[in-house]
């Protein structure tokens, strides 16, 4: 850069709260980084229902089924018949785990999008020429389409925030925070179908089955209210940043903001070639669509369930294959008319590639799939669900309240555990067949851990992109650290919840569809 670098500014001490929140983020810290890997911390959840349901078992713990009316005991994991089920269900309880073949095949996807560029293309399109009192919205808004490329979001629209913010004249370090905390905060919101979707609507099938065998949340269960709440979110960071956070003295970099230079410009600025890639894909888009729909038309369709159900149907049902074959056509049609793919073997070469990028996923689901599968063997889960079922309807509580409470406790649990997928394996079991049992949907259930999943995560150091954003932030101000980032976060995500639970309580209690479902 051109101009002169200057001293940091002095900042004005935090409040007595923000110190009090630093104080308590640091005792998290420090107690989540005594946590083992989820990979391990599973193990050893699994080594504690191994002992837990012996010691249950001893003790004839059980309860009856109030739709069966069937005795339901614990069975104890250290009989002849609990070892001979884990030694022999090893196998079939990775292979059958319902989120590892539809994460793999949707990842597939992705990733010949991904590594075509147009993912990239796209969020700077979104937000290179927008007006700059616009600029707050179209980045949150943005990073709410990004969520789509998971968490590479991260590392391509952090940065992009700064160099935006910058070409506006305004503090690239603002630009840092509005795209950390908007994909981290609106995690589980997005106006398109994601990853997250197909995830958590597996493992909370899985965990329907044990009040209703036939169940199925299907991958849009949510979308209505994920769409509406991407919206939702966005404008809250919008109105917190602009009206409160953009007036804070201590966001100014270093050095003064000066223009941007050729290299920083081409960053931002899109082709001509990449613009008519875009237009091309944007048209093959709606066309994949509109084939789809025209498709489902006929009652007699073969895309139809049975009855001509469109729920049941083969396109719901097996979303994730209609999820590969969307983004790997785009991947394919922007990466060829960029040049980006030149021949077939660029394509297998982006699956492989992609693929790499699942591996913590695949070996944290190997963890994640014996635990559960003991959990469930051992009928602990069901004693637990029916159990507090019955606490709930003795307690007389509304549906919303204990939604609420829900959305505290998994709140507070995501500070430490900040793994979604990892989190809603060990919350589901127990939640979505207990609230069944009261009249609560699993797709409500889902719902309303999706909120509380997504805001925490833009104020936990137990995060890995909370360093990652803070390095991003440290290289337009150095003397930048958790606590700065912290002071900036906590009152986003506090308002940013408090709004976000209040839309899901005014949803849930008008009634209105969460999903398709």
């Amino acid at each position: 850069m051109s101009a002169t670098a200057t001293e940091p500014q002095p900042t004005e001490p935090p409040s007595r709260v923000l110190r009090a929140a630093f104080r308590g983020f640091a005792a998290i810290e420090k107690v989540g980084n005594k946590l083992p890997n989820p990979f391990w911390l599973f193990w050893i959840l699994a080594g504690v229902v191994v002992v837990l349901s012996a010691v249950l078992a001893a003790a004839g713990v059980g309860t009856v089924h109030p739709g069966t009316h069937e005795t339901i005991e614990v069975q104890s994991l250290l009989s002849q018949a609990g070892l001979t089920t884990m030694v022999e269900g090893a196998v079939d309880n990775f292979a059958t785990f319902p989120p590892l073949a539809t994460i793999l095949i949707v990842g597939f996807g992705i990733s010949v999008a991904e590594a075509s560029g147009l993912f990239t293309t796209m969020l700077r399109r979104m937000v290179a020429r927008v007006p700059g009192k616009y600029l707050t919205f179209a980045l949150s808004m943005t990073a709410m389409v990004a969520h789509v490329a998971g968490d590479a979001a991260y590392v391509t629209l952090i940065p992009l925030g700064a160099l935006i913010y910058r070409a506006a004249g305004r503090s690239p370090v603002l630009g840092c925070i509005v795209a950390y905390v908007s994909i981290s905060a609106g995690y589980d919101a997005s106006p398109s179908l994601t990853t997250t979707d197909v995830l958590l609507s597996s493992i909370s099938t899985a965990a329907a089955h044990t009040v209703d065998a036939d169940y199925v949340v299907t991958p849009v269960a949510n979308y209505f209210f994920g769409l509406a709440s991407s919206v939702l979110v966005a404008l809250v960071i919008t109105l917190v940043v602009d009206k409160v956070i953009a007036k804070r003295s201590d966001l100014d970099p270093d050095e003064p903001v000066a223009a941007l230079n050729a290299a920083e410009l081409a960053e931002i600025e899109v082709t001509g070639q990449q613009r008519r890639a875009l237009r091309v894909t944007g048209l093959v888009a709606l066309g994949f669509l509109a084939l789809l729909a025209a498709a489902m038309i006929p009652e007699s369709s073969p895309l139809r369930g049975k009855g001509g159900s469109i729920v049941e149907s083969p396109l719901i049902t097996g979303m994730s294959l209609v999820l590969f074959a969307f983004f790997a056509l785009l991947g394919w049609v922007y990466g060829r008319m960029t040049g980006t793919f030149r021949a077939a073997r660029d394509i297998v070469d982006a699956l492989v590639d992609g693929t790499r990028s699942y591996a913590p996923i695949l070996v944290l689901f190997f963890a994640i799939s014996q635990f559960l599968a003991y959990f469930k063997w051992t009928n602990i889960g069901n004693v637990l669900a029916i159990k507090g079922a019955e606490t709930l309807r003795d307690l007389h509580l509304g549906g919303w309240t204990v939604l609420v409470g829900i959305a505290v406790l998994i709140t507070f649990m995501n500070l430490v555990i900040t793994s979604g997928s990892a989190l809603w394996a060990l919350a589901a079991p127990v939640l979505v067949p207990m609230l069944m049992l009261v009249g609560i949907e699993p797709e409500t259930t889902q719902a309303v851990y999706r909120v509380a999943d997504s805001v925490t995560n833009c104020v936990t150091p137990m995060s890995p992109y909370f360093a990652m954003a803070l390095g991003f932030i440290q290289q337009h101000r150095k003397s930048a650290g958790i606590g700065t980032l912290a002071s900036f976060t906590i009152p986003i995500a506090a308002v940013v919840w408090v709004a976000w639970v209040a839309f899901f309580v005014a949803w849930y209690l008008l009634g209105l569809p969460f999903g398709v479902s």
